[in-house]
């Protein structure tokens, strides 16, 4: 039966992050708040724990899960050509709400799902799920709903609809954000923006002026 931990309370916190750290070592699923959704996650490096995400959000292997980390710095052990541009966005925009898609090192042992070897990556600003990535490391982590439904922004629509698929929810209160990451193909020359959330196009060409915009 899943186990739900009120993050407003600073035992019930800790508590919680102790369960969903555990958790997560054992394969299983736990819900996080995020700065723009609530997300349901796995053990990056975990294929099965990454196939039971999926199959608990009944999505597909063609719509991979993008991956959470706690700083920066785990980039380094991710990817691979990774442009000043990528860099200057880093600098600007983490820990936030802009997603990076870059080409994933290739010695890597994980299985996300069909990447055609790449990742979509991001460091969120939100405490409790910093908390939780410094302690278990990079985290696939998808939006906390059954595919085709709308995202959650609070850990009751979560729990509605994934239930006991998911071992630990963390309940960190509404949403800061009602929308979604922005999300930059850093893969080739020219930083391209393939959706646009909750930062701007506008705030990104601030930073990579020559930011494209996928049609």
């Amino acid at each position: 039966m899943a186990r739900r931990y009120d993050c407003s309370d600073a035992t019930d916190r800790a508590a919680g992050l102790r369960e969903a750290t555990s958790a997560i070592k054992r394969g299983e699923l736990v819900v996080l708040p995020t700065d723009t959704l609530y997300g349901i996650g796995a053990d990056a490096f975990d294929a099965q724990a990454v196939s039971d995400l999926l199959e608990a959000k009944g999505r597909g292997r063609n719509m991979p899960s993008p991956v959470l980390i706690g700083s920066p710095n785990t980039l380094h052990g991710l990817v691979t050509d990774f442009s000043e541009r990528a860099w200057e966005l880093v600098d600007a925009f983490w820990p936030g709400a802009l997603t990076l898609v870059a080409r994933h090192q290739p010695s890597l042992n994980w299985d996300l799902g069909d990447t055609r070897g790449t990742v979509a990556v991001r460091m969120p600003l939100h405490p409790v799920a910093i908390e939780l990535l410094t302690a278990t490391g990079p985290l696939a982590v998808s939006s906390a709903n059954l595919s085709g439904h709308r995202s959650p922004e609070d850990c009751d629509a979560a729990q509605e609809m994934l239930g006991d698929s998911v071992a630990v929810y963390l309940d960190g209160g509404p949403t800061p954000a009602t929308v979604p990451s922005s999300i930059v193909d850093v893969t080739g020359k020219i930083p391209v923006l393939l959706r646009a959330g909750a930062i701007s196009a506008d705030q990104l060409r601030e930073v990579v002026p020559d930011l494209e915009e996928r049609n």
